[in-house]
């Protein structure tokens, strides 16, 4: 499924083979992931894809050949493709361990060709090796849904009470590892029953609407695209807590007092991922174990998974299958 340009819909077309080069593993896709992050790149909000590009950067796969010098994975091996798909290992972010900062990074699905197809290649330095306990289907949306929530998470610090703005594919998944850490959960979600359910058979103690929170939070994540749940969550903050937003893309924040942001609170953002986050999430998965939700869809259908996504229809996340 290719994009050859922002705001139409996906084509299913015939590509040649990919061939890894030095390093690179080429992979057969089991299943990949559907990430809001490429509803944005479709809807024109990512300005800058490859063109024509494969999206897609949650990826269960298996290894059908290693190019030269690869030496972590053998032919046969399962593994996961996240966003980062590439580092220069030089520049000074990369220098100071954090590598998703990189200033010549690339990204799997966005300048690199990703998922949702049945053949792809990667770094084998990006690439993870999968937790025994999982198929395919569900490991995937621990790619990139599981692994910015968990770098989130880390960024909240040890708040106890944690509050979830937006509870689809990332906050699902969260949410269960945050209770298992022992925090409370409260889960703000649309006017939906269905989905607060949802949320308190994951764990989440509350689960309503942005206005209603019962008590104040020591740390919020702020997942949906919406500026004005920023302003929504810093209003419901303690002192001293702090406003994580967890997308690539975000509607603008509206103004607000300072009286808000006073009394040492803060707002900050989480940009990409690190393979360390990935390999510290992999690990405690099956510990906690994070189930996730899915609904799948064949390869072909990418276009109306993404729409199903769009239009807030999905309990969970969304996974291409291949036929």
């Amino acid at each position: 499924m290719i994009l050859r340009e922002a705001e139409l819909p996906l084509e299913f077309v015939d590509l040649p083979d990919p061939e890894p080069e030095s390093g690179e593993l080429l992979l057969r896709v089991r299943a990949c992931g559907v990430c809001r992050t490429d509803l944005h790149i479709v809807d024109g909000e990512l300005a800058e894809p490859k063109l024509p590009l494969v999206p897609g950067h949650q990826i269960a796969a298996e290894v059908v050949e290693a190019g030269a010098g690869s030496e972590r994975f053998a032919v046969g091996d399962r593994v996961g493709v996240p966003w980062l798909g590439w580092t220069c290992g030089e520049c000074r972010f990369c220098l100071a361990g954090r590598e998703n900062l990189c200033d010549r990074a690339e990204f799997t699905g966005y300048t690199r060709d990703g998922g949702y197809a049945e053949l792809a290649v990667a770094d084998e330095r990006y690439c993870f090796p999968l937790p025994a306990g999982y198929d395919d289907v569900h490991v995937a949306p621990l790619l990139c849904a599981g692994l910015i929530g968990y770098r989130a998470l880390r960024f909240c610090g040890e708040a106890e009470r944690l509050g979830l703005y937006g509870f689809g594919g990332s906050a699902h998944i969260v949410c269960q590892v945050a209770s298992h850490q022992g925090r409370r959960v409260f889960a703000v979600t649309r006017g939906d029953e269905e989905t607060r359910r949802f949320a308190r058979s994951l764990g989440a103690e509350w689960a309503g609407s942005a206005g209603d929170v019962p008590e104040p939070l020591d740390a919020a994540i702020v997942f949906a695209p919406v500026g004005a749940l920023v302003t929504a969550a810093l209003a419901k903050l303690d002192p001293g807590g702090s406003v994580v937003c967890a997308g690539i893309h975000m509607s603008d924040i509206p103004s607000f007092p300072y009286e808000l942001l006073w009394q040492e609170r803060s707002i900050r953002s989480v940009a990409n991922l690190t393979r360390r986050d990935g390999e510290e999430l992999l690990a405690l998965a099956p510990e906690v174990p994070v189930r996730t939700e899915v609904t799948t869809y064949p390869l072909g259908e990418a276009n109306r998974a993404l729409d199903d996504l769009r239009e807030g229809r999905l309990s969970g996340a969304a996974v291409l299958l291949q036929a």
